[in-house]
């Protein structure tokens, strides 16, 4: 089981900006958004400090959007060199893939 699999990953969204939020030991993973209307997401920044890298934190946060994005019935525009090798790694996640 990955650190990953039972991570509790917030949302917080003020007017067209936003983030998912995660703590691991101490540490605060984060992926900012900007939103560009009610349909769009913009992903423009992962951080995932040193201490938590190669653990899936920065992949579990690209999964709960695309979660929210199908949900929600929104796209994503994945701006973030990180989110956008995310999207091309899972093929699956081309449902919510702005294009």
């Amino acid at each position: 089981m990955s650190d990953a699999d039972d991570l509790a990953i917030e949302r917080e969204e003020n007017g067209s900006h936003g983030a998912y939020r995660a703590m691991v030991e101490g540490h605060i993973a984060e992926m900012t958004f900007s939103r560009t209307g009610e349909h769009l997401i913009i992903i423009d920044h992962t951080a995932v400090p040193d201490a938590l890298r190669g653990r899936g934190v920065g992949q579990a946060l690209v999964a709960r959007a695309v979660a929210d994005a199908r949900e929600g019935g929104f796209k994503i525009f994945p701006l973030c060199r990180f989110a956008a090798a995310q999207f091309r790694r899972h093929g699956d996640y081309g449902d919510v893939l702005s294009r």
